[in-house]
């Protein structure tokens, strides 16, 4: 049977199935709060976006964004389906190299890249880096001519987009700590002193608006402000990009109030946008690049936790209390993000009561899901929360000195543990006496 609005199966004893795979029995192997992930459906949301720029006749790159979820073996899954990565971290770019990726598929990113990061970016022959202030420009300049290296580049601009999301995850609108300002003239500054550049191969432009996104219309938009500028530089400088990144953000399915659109209809808008663009402006067609991380693993995890304790306040709310909280899933703490989920081991019962699922953490705030639909609850019952693919272990923590959770992969019914569940011993590693 086929769970409604997501896509996974419930099997004949009536337990939520992923991959194959009986999520009750995954509990019982591996332990609670347990992270899962249908490889198989990643691999279906990155063949969307592949093929449809394949099928369109554009040259372009997908490149993971890892700060999503990353690990060696999801990048190593990305590999072998041809994707790009982006990295913003030097943790993750370590990650990806560990990973034996292709250092000419890694972009670097970040606001405030420092030495460190920059110098195993060079050494490494990595295939971009997306600038995003004037301070980088002077300070990889220096590097490169330390190591002797030339480096391909892209600047990130900041069109003035209003995107409609939340305002922590909204980025290309003006006032934002990333990248050059359009309006105000930043960005030609900083095109004059990479074009032609001696070390630094300008290859383009970047922008990001933000993410969770469900409509076109503010790509639409921010490919004409990028196009107008463009239009200027060839002008007056006889410019023209050979590639233009317009980022993810990428919206999905998180409850029945999201309606994202199918992921090859952004392309298709995408390609027809820059099109219209070129044909008049008689460019030549730049190769265009993008940017999804949600998109692509979000929908494929999901997170099991062990129901523990129960709370009714009369006339007021019942609660329910599961074994992790805001230690796996920062997101319902940090943006109010809506979560929707069923107890895995009864997943085809009729829903008959209403309950908030409350984290362990001693936090008012660790309160997982508002209000969710289940069947009468029972200590010991297996929760399944749906669509935490995205966000879940990459912002995972150790408030209260809690470990972080084991992740799985399955595939054609078959499991792998690709990140260990944490020992407490792990958790003190670092700490130092002070006797």
């Amino acid at each position: 049977m086929k769970l409604a609005g997501h896509p996974f199966q419930v099997n004949k004893e009536g337990h939520l199935v992923i991959g194959g795979l009986d999520t009750v029995g995954l509990a019982k192997k591996y332990g609670t709060p347990l992270y899962v992930y249908d490889v198989s459906i990643i691999r279906e949301n990155c063949r969307a976006f592949v093929n449809t720029f394949k099928e369109l006749g554009v040259s372009a790159q997908v490149a993971y964004a890892s700060k999503a979820f990353s690990s060696i073996a999801i990048l190593q899954v990305m590999k072998q389906e041809g994707l790009s990565i982006d990295v913003v971290s030097e943790g993750e770019l370590y990650t990806a190299l560990k990973a034996d990726f292709p250092t000419e598929k890694i972009h670097l990113h970040g606001n405030n890249k420092s030495i460190d990061e920059l110098t195993l970016a060079i050494e490494n022959n990595i295939g971009c880096i997306v600038i995003d202030n004037f301070y980088e420009i002077e300070l990889l300049n220096r590097l490169l001519d330390e190591h002797d290296k030339n480096m391909n580049v892209l600047l990130r601009v900041t069109p003035g987009i209003q995107s409609k999301t939340h305002q922590y995850i909204m980025t290309g609108n003006e006032d934002s700590k990333f990248g050059f300002n359009l309006a105000n003239g930043q960005a030609e500054k900083a095109f004059t002193q990479l074009d032609n550049h001696d070390r630094i191969h300008f290859k383009g432009l970047h922008c990001h608006i933000g993410s969770q996104i469900f409509e076109t219309d503010s790509f639409t938009k921010a490919a004409e402000i990028l196009f107008d500028e463009l239009a200027k530089w060839h002008s007056v400088y006889n410019y023209t990009p050979e590639v233009l990144n317009f980022g993810g953000g990428f919206g999905i399915r998180y409850t029945k109030e999201d309606s994202p659109l199918p992921l090859a209809q952004y392309v298709d808008e995408l390609v027809l946008t820059v099109k219209k663009h070129i044909s008049h402006l008689q460019f030549p067609m730049p190769e265009i690049w993008i940017e999804p991380g949600r998109s692509i693993v979000g929908n494929a995890g999901i997170t099991l936790y062990t129901i523990g304790s129960t709370k009714e306040i009369p006339g007021v709310r019942n609660y329910i209390a599961v074994d992790g909280g805001m230690t796996d899933n920062l997101r319902p703490a940090l943006y109010q993000a809506k979560y929707e989920g069923v107890i895995a081991n009864r997943a085809d019962q009729p829903n008959t009561t209403e309950v908030s699922v409350a984290g362990k953490c001693c936090e008012s705030g660790d309160m997982l899901i508002w209000d969710l639909p289940l069947p009468e609850v029972n200590n010991g019952d297996i929760l399944a929360v749906f669509s935490t693919g995205a966000y879940g272990y990459s912002m995972a923590n150790n408030y209260n000195r809690f470990s972080k959770a084991a992740v799985v992969f399955v595939e054609n019914g078959q499991d792998k543990l690709i990140i260990k569940r944490e020992t407490y011993d792990d958790i003190i590693r670092n700490d130092l006496s002070y006797e």
